[in-house]
């Protein structure tokens, strides 16, 4: 049966009119289909750059329109090497408009280095404005090295005074001793300007407050008298200043002023007292060895003196037996020895006889 319909529907289909043909329509003269599809894909690339190089036409314009030109390239270059090409056209602009001609390539290159081109750029621009010689390599070593070379270029022009002691040490007042012994305490204000020259590798502030120190402690200390400080306090100024104590340091000493100046202890006396009481406690033990040796010395002389009267003791036990010998051997006779007992008992009467009545 479905074989019987496939074949009768065969049969009407060849017996159908043919349909025509519909012609294709005609291709556009002069261009493909492959153009436009490259045509489009251009687009849409340069549509994308376009956006994406806006940003940087704008700061090229910038630049530009300041005097101070950026290529558009240098600026992609800047972004592929992580460079913010902003901060390098604000900073270039700035210079020029300072009258400084700094090179892009060096702001890009000292950025790279870790360094802060702002406050190299404005500490330029101030040394320029202040007539102090600030090259770039000079200025940008100070920046690497780690000093704020803004603020020493501050410094240079308005000089700061530094406290000597400084609040940090927690010190109020630097002390020494004259000569007579009285204790002075002291407190001085620095005033100091940066030397740019001598920034890279010159010594810091705890430097110039430590050397003050002790210059006033070595002036205090030769004075003959303490009055004489207190009478001529820029004595001590003058002398510290004179000893060119910013040799070797960051900062250039303008002057050296004494702020307060007081009297403390009189050392010299308890320094006598401390030793008249260490004299005392020698003596003391010098004296109680001494009377130590002399306890030993009698007990010694004592235990001989026990020594000699048990040899007596032993001596006269042995006269009992010495006698009796004698006796035995016909050396002494009965009647001798009588005698003898008579004149001992004689010696012994007289000597009770001859003593006071209290020792009797």
């Amino acid at each position: 049966m479905i074989h019987a319909l496939t074949s009768g529907t065969a049969s009407l289909l060849a017996q159908a009119p043919a349909i025509p043909a519909v012609p294709a329509a005609p291709a556009a003269p002069g261009f493909s289909v492959t153009f436009w599809v490259l045509l489009a894909i251009a687009g849409l690339i340069g549509f994308i750059l376009l956006i994406v190089i806006s940003q940087y036409i704008q700061l090229a314009v910038q630049a530009w329109l300041s005097g101070a030109s950026v290529s558009i390239l240098k600026l992609v270059m800047m972004r592929l090497r992580k460079v913010n090409p902003s901060e390098i056209v604000f900073n270039r602009i700035s210079a020029r408009k300072a009258g400084l001609d700094i090179d892009s390539d060096q702001l890009e290159s000292h950025y790279l280095a870790g360094g802060n081109i702002e406050r190299v750029v404005r500490a330029m621009i101030a040394a320029d404005k202040a007539k102090i010689e600030l090259p770039w390599d000079r200025a940008t070593a100070i920046d690497l090295a780690g000093r704020d070379i803004l603020d020493a270029v501050k410094t240079s022009v308005d000089p700061k005074v530094i406290d000597c002691p400084s609040v940090q040490s927690g010190r109020q007042t630097i002390d020494a001793v004259a000569k007579d012994g009285i204790q002075l305490k002291a407190r001085a204000r620095v005033t100091v300007r940066t030397n740019i020259a001598r920034l890279v590798g010159g010594a810091t502030e705890e430097t110039i407050i430590a050397r003050v120190g002790e210059g006033i402690i070595s002036t205090i200390g030769s004075a003959e008298d303490h009055k004489t400080v207190l009478e001529n306090p820029d004595r001590i100024s003058k002398t510290v200043l004179a000893k060119g104590l910013d040799s070797g340091t960051a900062f250039e000493i303008l002057s050296i002023d004494i702020a307060d100046i007081d009297v403390g202890e009189n050392i010299g006396a308890n320094l006598q007292t401390a030793q008249a009481e260490a004299d005392t406690k020698r003596f003391q033990a010098q004296a109680e060895q001494r009377r130590a040796l002399a306890v030993a010395q009698e007990a010694e002389h004592q235990a001989e003196a026990q020594k000699n009267r048990a040899l007596v003791v032993l001596a006269e036990a042995e006269v009992p037996k010495a006698i009796s010998e004698a006796l035995r051997g016909g050396n002494l006779g009965l009647m001798d020895y009588y005698r003898m007992q008579n004149l001992m008992a004689d010696t012994s009467m007289r000597a009770s006889l001859g003593k006071p009545p209290e020792q009797s």
